[in-house]
């Protein structure tokens, strides 16, 4: 840098910016060209939102605004890595400093890191995934002397999670208990804080909310951290939950040069916290914004998006925006079938023949689902015709045995205090430290109001532990120690290859799993940890034990790289609408178009916002599809194992501009079919309803 201005890469910035008239449509120039004052982008589906996120993230940088005061946030590691990939391309890799792009919980590490310490808690704070929770949950809900049939562990973190959600904490959850199972899921949550506190540890959630007490509490705080951007850009801006919206205002408050980006319908988070209000009065909180509507869509045919603008018009609380495509194509169908078998076999089948006649590829189609249970009938369907398939969201790698055994040593090198990992291991592989023994660690720290690490060398004067669990807890701690004092000398790749040498674990995998496939599979699993760790070292300018653990929890956990390893398969894709978002796909079904499953029975009793929220999932289902559209219904569906006729969802009537059919509104009474075909036969399965 000189006298301010970036280096190096304003010859290419120039470039580009010339190139802007042509690369952009007329309001996506303007987005990217209005870089003062609060504005909010409304992009809807295929409009260019990361173009122009990244364009304005370049002009920016042209016009003199130091890159390191410009933050961008977003939702998901690989939105925030697609984000700095273009933004690197566009203004050149040979700046002294870079925009500083990342998710919000990336965010928020790092200013509690700098800042943690005024609410009480550790500056090398452990972050807790979902399993270690629900250890922690286990824990809290046997203090109280709760069992499983009354609440059980996954239970209460859901309990948590949506106060935690909506900023509830553990006295709040109290008042506002109604059911018996709220009371002891609010007992136990105060539990499950003061655990967590105890260690040294915060839960996702927590990441959000310590933020948001810091900038709440201590007016420096949030001064200082507001006070190192100049620039604020959001997107996703319609999943932000309240903590996440007050961070934003914390953060833009001052300088107002906010730049939100966002869908209002695409809104589809709403039970995992996410507010659609908060881009629906994006005005009111900043009155002088400018909004942009991105409008021209380039991924679908205009058939297709004539059915999306048709349904989505009937949401109430939206602003005021219509699709409008560069291409055109064929009309989308609806097919009605007998059952849940023929539909499966349907579709199947015509995959199977587009794919033979007319030089389809597996990966061109996409078959989305509302709910989990429904690709079971498609998954047969398909691996009995063998048509390769993935079905998203199996188990990630972060959460097999052997690799949660070897980070839970990991994380207790970087914090002794942190419980959970420390009593996963303690016995693992075993070194003579039974059950009972823990146990009488565990009352001995509970008695003394101490961290369970802290007892440990008080092992010999505990009278009812055995000589031998008495020496292999001195042996254990020893060891810990002593990889603590390497840890801050030598490569995190060598501490962990060194550790899982000492500790035997091949040996413990043979002694656990007697077939030799499971045992290469599963140490197959602990080398690609290894590997993990060095492709961390490789890319991390200071790397530390310590930054990969971070790293892992903030990451590894996170779908989206599964998920990008699976798309890239040759095969076709069966996944639910909610994982769909962001996707695009050739070929679109989108099967199960039934009242009761979309819209979802739980939502059909509200007419208003769970409704609403249905029909947006809905809307981001049918515009993932950029040539080719077809929904499916059956006439029955088997319900503990029984068939039961079915209705067709409303949104066919809404979609086909047919609402004003009286079987759409009725109530109680067999819905007839939407108006324009016939119920399709077996054997002629290829003409539209």
């Amino acid at each position: 840098m000189r006298g301010g201005k970036p280096r190096g890469s304003l010859g290419l910035c120039a470039i580009v910016i010339a190139a802007m008239a042509t690369d952009l449509n007329p309001a996506q120039l303007d987005a990217v060209t209005t870089l003062s004052g609060p504005m909010l982008v409304l992009a809807g589906a295929g409009t260019g939102k990361t173009r122009v996120v990244t364009y304005r993230i370049a002009r920016l940088i042209r016009n003199r605004v130091r890159p390191g005061r410009i933050l961008a946030v977003t939702f998901t590691n690989k939105a925030a890595g697609e984000m700095r990939q273009r933004a690197t391309e566009l203004i050149g890799k040979r700046l002294k400093d870079e925009p500083e792009i990342s998710t919000f919980h990336s965010l928020c590490v790092r200013i509690l890191r700098r800042n943690i310490q005024h609410l009480g808690y550790p500056t090398a704070f452990a972050i807790y995934d979902r399993g270690d929770q629900e250890s922690v949950a286990r824990s809290a809900l046997r203090e109280i002397k709760v069992s499983d049939g009354k609440l059980r562990s996954g239970d209460l973190i859901n309990f948590i999670g949506r106060w935690k959600t909506a900023s509830v904490r553990p006295p709040q959850a109290a008042a506002m208990a109604e059911t018996d199972k709220e009371h002891l899921a609010a007992a136990a949550y105060r539990r499950y804080q003061n655990a967590l506190k105890a260690a040294g540890a915060l839960d996702f959630d927590d990441l959000l909310l310590c933020t948001e007490d810091l900038f709440r509490r201590f007016a420096a705080v949030r001064k200082a951290e507001a006070g190192r951007f100049d620039h604020l850009l959001v997107d996703e801006y319609q999943d932000t939950n309240g903590s996440q919206y007050r961070i934003v205002k914390a953060l833009a408050g001052k300088h107002r040069n906010l730049c939100v980006v966002g869908d209002d319908d695409q809104s589809i988070y709403g039970w995992r916290g996410a507010e659609v209000t908060h881009i629906l009065s994006f005005k009111n909180d900043w009155p002088e914004a400018k909004v942009v509507r991105l409008e021209v869509n380039y991924r679908s045919t205009r058939q297709i998006l004539d059915w999306a603008n048709r349904l989505i018009a009937f949401n109430r609380l939206r602003h005021d925006k219509v699709l409008r495509a560069v291409k055109t194509g064929e009309s989308p169908r609806i097919l009605q079938l007998k059952d849940e078998d023929e539909e499966a076999e349907t579709v199947v089948g015509e995959i199977a023949l587009r794919i033979k006649t007319k030089r389809r590829k597996p990966r061109d189609f996409a078959i989305l689902c509302r709910t989990n249970e429904q690709p079971r009938s498609f998954e047969m369907e398909l691996r009995q015709r063998q048509i390769p398939y993935v079905l998203l969201g199996g188990m990630s790698f972060y959460d097999r045995k052997e690799v949660r055994d070897v980070l839970a040593y990991l994380k207790l090198l970087v914090n002794p205090r942190d419980e959970v990992s420390l009593l996963r291991i303690i016995n693992v592989p075993p070194r003579g430290i039974g059950q009972a023994s823990v146990q009488r660690l565990i009352d001995e720290a509970v008695g003394r109001g101490k961290p369970v690490w802290d007892v440990l060398p008080r092992a010999g004067k505990l009278g009812s532990l055995p000589p031998r669990a008495v020496e292999a807890v001195g042996e254990f701690r020893e060891m810990v120690d002593r990889y603590r004092k390497q840890a801050k000398q030598a490569s995190p790749k060598k501490i962990v290859s060194g550790l899982i040498r000492e500790i035997g674990y091949r040996d413990e995998l043979a002694r656990l799993y007697t077939n030799t496939n499971d045992q290469e599979a599963r140490w197959a699993a602990v080398e690609e940890l290894v590997n993990a760790v060095g492709s961390y070292c490789s890319r991390a300018s200071e790397p530390t034990l310590a930054g990969f653990v971070q790293d892992v929890t903030l990451f590894g956990d996170d779908d989206d790289k599964e998920k990008e390893s699976l798309l890239k398969r040759n095969a076709v894709v069966l996944m639910t609408l909610h994982a769909a978002k962001g996707l695009e796909f050739p070929e679109v079904y989108m099967v199960g178009m039934e009242e009761g499953l979309l819209p979802h029975r739980r939502s059909v009793a509200d007419a208003g916002a769970a409704i609403d929220e249905e029909r947006r999932l809905c809307y981001v289902g049918v515009t993932r599809a950029e040539r080719r559209l077809t929904l499916t219904l059956a006439l029955s569906r088997r319900k503990w194992g029984k068939a039961r006729p079915t209705d067709p969802s409303r949104f066919l009537y809404e979609l086909t501009g047919q609402a004003d059919n009286p079987n759409y509104a009725s109530k109680g009474k067999k819905k007839k079919k939407p108006r324009g075909g016939k119920v399709v036969k077996k054997r002629d399965r290829s003409k539209p309803v």
